[in-house]
């Protein structure tokens, strides 16, 4: 097929491979069924028919779609009316059809269509660069209760340096938005390459709402897959199951895909010595007191120093930028950013690979068909002192010998080197606390003196240290005050009262910054007018539970397709109260403990309690990194109810003044 290359849209006829209809054939089409009716009743947007075609060749893939709905609601007459669509590079826009059925009538609307080409300026900054365009789109005289018919292809032909999407095609059709009704809903995936395509129906339900077995079928060429329902509304509950989709992929295996990739990096590796393009930073490293220390500055050097730009049009190859231009420029895309990495670690005679990775669609990876166009992203892998490490190279700012760096959240990835298996990478845990806290509340007569030492490792001192650099000092402290409003409890007696009128002399400051062992330490401390919850038959208590402990997704996690990722910080707590009065030291969640042990968490609590005081030392050890199954999670989460049932700080109660109340406390201590 020829295309207009110079032109990004233009109009004409449909081809001769889409499931396009006449005039006649479409009015025909467009009736008031008992279905159309009984969903306008109910105010439901309605598509009277749809046909979707994907095409897909070694030359190009086009999307095809013919579609006619209500314009019944003013949100849909605003979106049909004025509309932008972005096209990447190479990339064009074929109009075949607008019209608007209106009073029994079909009207052409293509005369009435404004199109104009803008950059995609949204996209273009902080290092992503991009040649797509933006087609505005506006179709004036649209009116509320017409039926817009719309008829259209999007048609991406494959430029030289896009050698991976000539040989493979990865598509994904999911299943119909359950916001629309639909008369009639066609889609077609059409194979015309000359490789066979598999595709795999995943999430797909019986009359009973069962989850079907996952089917793979496969293309030949010229072969089509073909789905359609009618009178339909799909009934996929989006709180608690995923949308049925097919995945279509070139057929191919892991180990067909790692050695069709790796000798393209194996060509720039092999040409690189670091001695030989940047001899300055050899020497550099040279000078470094230990191997440790050689590791960390590399990394920094990386995500600090090369300029991490994303180039769009790139990222649809796979062969990387030789690491000599990437020293050389001081910028380049994960793929020239993880290459150089790898070369300096060479250098250095560490054990490093590069692998492929999607943070995004990391759940799915494991139903979809093999396919290097799954991953978008790539990353370092470092195996060091029997410990797999993952680096990002494109972060930044990010401190630490190499234990104690961030620590990256996925589950799948593909070695780029031979005859390679998709991996799942090993659950985390933790050799030491991500946050660390030392919390004491003394109580004396009316006034509370308050301190929070809290110190930060991994994830959480990065993170903490960027927030203190580039945060008001007042933002700050308002942000912690608030934390203590609801963790002592002050919400429920004092509620819409200024936090800065009971946290008096507020003050926070960074008393240490050790970026070798990442650790950010900070200090707050204010003074508490009135320091005690007050109830509403006024008795007293002290109180500090920090439901940042809790972990309330987890707990109200009820998806029935979905497995639970569970990935947490290691915590923490050694939290002390004191009073000078007495206090009841066998209230039952006083002195309540608990000891958690599964294969998921570790969760402790100890107290020490005496007449004037109550602490508690908490401390959470998860194993992170981990997908819980669903035949695991229901186990997991009483686990987690136990944590919440006052297992996540520590309250105590003022005896008050008096005889009866003294009884009171000894009554409900027997």
């Amino acid at each position: 097929m020829e295309l207009e290359t110079q032109n990004l849209y233009r109009f004409c006829t449909a081809q001769p491979w889409a499931a396009t209809l006449t005039d006649e054939q479409i009015t025909d089409l467009i009736k008031e069924t008992p279905f159309a009716l009984e969903q306008r009743d109910l105010g439901r947007d309605y598509c009277y028919f749809i046909n979707k075609d994907y095409y897909s060749d070694d030359r190009f893939s086009a999307d095809y779609a013919l579609m006619a709905y209500t314009l019944s609601q003013p949100e849909n007459l605003e979106r049909a009316s004025i509309n932008d669509m972005v096209l990447e590079e190479n990339e064009h826009f074929e109009i075949h059809r607008i019209n608007v059925l209106r009073d029994g009538v079909l009207i052409d609307k293509i005369p009435d269509t404004k199109i104009k080409v803008l950059d995609n300026e949204t996209n273009s900054h902080g290092g992503i660069l991009s040649s797509s365009k933006k087609l505005n789109i506006s179709i004036k005289d649209l009116r509320l209760n017409d039926v817009l018919i719309l008829e259209d292809c999007r048609i991406k032909t494959f430029a030289e340096k896009e050698f991976l999407r000539k040989d493979f095609v990865k598509h994904v059709f999911i299943s119909p938005d359950n916001y629309w009704a639909y008369g009639q809903y066609n889609y077609r995936f059409i194979n015309n390459r000359n490789r066979k395509v598999a595709y795999k129906e995943c999430f797909f339900r019986d009359e009973n709402g069962t989850i079907l077995p996952k089917e793979i079928g496969y293309l030949e060429k010229g072969e089509n897959y073909s789905i359609s329902y009618k009178d339909y509304i799909n009934q996929v509950d989006t709180s608690r199951e995923l949308y049925p989709f097919i995945d279509f992929a070139t057929d191919a295996t892991w180990k067909e895909l790692s050695n069709y990739i790796y000798p393209l990096y194996k060509d720039v590796l092999e040409e690189a010595r670091l001695q030989t393009f940047a001899p300055d930073l050899a020497e550099t490293l040279n000078t470094l007191p230990n191997l440790d220390a050689k590791i960390r500055y590399a990394i920094e050097f990386v995500q600090n120093n090369i300029y991490y730009i994303f180039t769009a049009d790139e990222m649809n190859g796979h062969k990387p930028q030789s690491p000599a231009i990437t020293y050389q420029n001081k910028q380049g895309d994960c793929k020239a950013k993880s290459v150089l990495l790898k070369v300096i670690l060479d250098y250095l005679q560490v054990d490093a690979q590069i692998v492929l990775v999607n943070y995004n669609a990391d759940f799915y990876i494991k139903y979809y068909l093999p396919s290097l166009l799954s991953f978008n992203h790539v990353i370092v892998k470092i195996n060091y002192k029997e410990t797999e490490y993952f680096i990002d190279v494109t972060a930044r700012n990010e401190f630490g010998l190499l234990e104690n760096r961030s620590v990256l959240s996925f589950c799948f990835y593909l070695p780029v080197n031979e005859n390679q298996e998709l991996q799942i990478r090993k659950p985390t845990t933790w050799n030491n606390y991500a946050v660390d806290e030392e919390i004491k509340l003394k109580a004396t007569g009316a006034q509370g003196d308050f301190s929070i030492k809290s110190t930060y490792r991994f994830n959480r001192a990065n993170g903490m240290r960027n927030y203190f650099k580039n945060t008001n000092k007042r933002e700050i402290l308002d942000s912690w005050n608030n934390a203590m409003f609801y963790t002592l409890n002050y919400c429920n007696d004092r509620n819409g009262k200024d936090f800065r009128d009971i946290f008096k002399n507020a003050a926070i400051e960074i008393v240490n910054d050790d970026k070798d062992a990442n650790e950010f330490t900070v200090k707050y401390t204010a003074t508490i007018e009135q320091p005690y919850f007050i109830d509403q038959s006024n008795k007293r208590f002290l109180m500090y539970f920090d439901r940042n402990v809790l972990k309330n997704n987890l707990r109200d996690f009820q998806h029935s397709d979905a497995s639970y990722w569970h990935n947490f910080d290691s915590e923490r707590y050694d939290i002390l109260l004191e009073t000078d009065q007495k206090i009841d030291t066998q209230e039952r969640f006083t002195i309540q403990e608990c000891d958690i042990n599964n294969s998921f968490f570790k969760h402790k609590t100890k107290k020490t309690i005496t007449k004037n005081s109550g602490r508690v030392q908490i401390t959470y050890d998860p194993v992170s990194n981990k997908e819980i199954l669903l035949s695991e999670l229901e186990e997991i989460k009483q686990a987690y109810h136990k944590v919440a049932d006052s297992n996540f700080g520590i309250g105590i109660d003022i005896i008050e003044p008096g005889f009866m109340n003294f009884l009171k406390s000894k009554f409900k201590s027997r």
